[in-house]
């Protein structure tokens, strides 16, 4: 038997980073033409152990920075000021690229307009809660209010 590192998760064996072992003529004629394994050497494992750890200090990383953004935003209150009728109604509506620019503009977050999550646009005067994905799992609300331009 011959010890493999997946260079991908392959879904018989196992998922990207593991030792596996297999027989030397599945490396050889499937896994190594294929580009998803390489022979497991001591050097190679010291190598895809300090690649694990890397992607999983990049990873905490991130959650990190997507909580610190999910307080920021938090904490943050948007105006958006449109034109409206007497009635409060808008001449159009406010769209979640409208909230995305507000809050790049007061906080300096660049957020997806597709993380934005409205039930229905906005299309009265008033203040709403809107709920922005930062992350996978990780929201934030948003108080946003829309005023009338003057």
């Amino acid at each position: 038997m011959a010890q493999a590192i997946l260079l991908q998760d392959v879904e018989s064996l196992g998922e990207r980073g593991t030792v596996v072992d297999v027989s030397a003529g599945y490396l050889r004629n499937y896994l190594l033409p294929r580009k998803l394994a390489e022979p497991a050497t001591r050097g190679s494992i010291e190598a895809a152990s300090r690649r694990r750890d890397a992607a999983e200090r990049l990873k905490r990383e991130a959650e990190e920075r997507a909580q610190e953004s999910a307080a920021t935003l938090g904490r943050t209150v948007l105006t958006i000021p449109q034109q409206a009728g007497d009635d409060g109604r808008l001449f159009g509506s406010v769209t979640t690229q409208d909230i995305a620019d507000a809050i790049r503009d007061a906080r300096g977050i660049k957020i997806d307009r597709r993380k934005i999550h409205l039930e229905v646009p906005i299309r009265n005067i008033g203040t709403y809660m809107v709920v922005v994905e930062i992350a996978d799992g990780v929201t934030a609300a948003v108080k946003t209010m829309v005023v009338e331009q003057r």
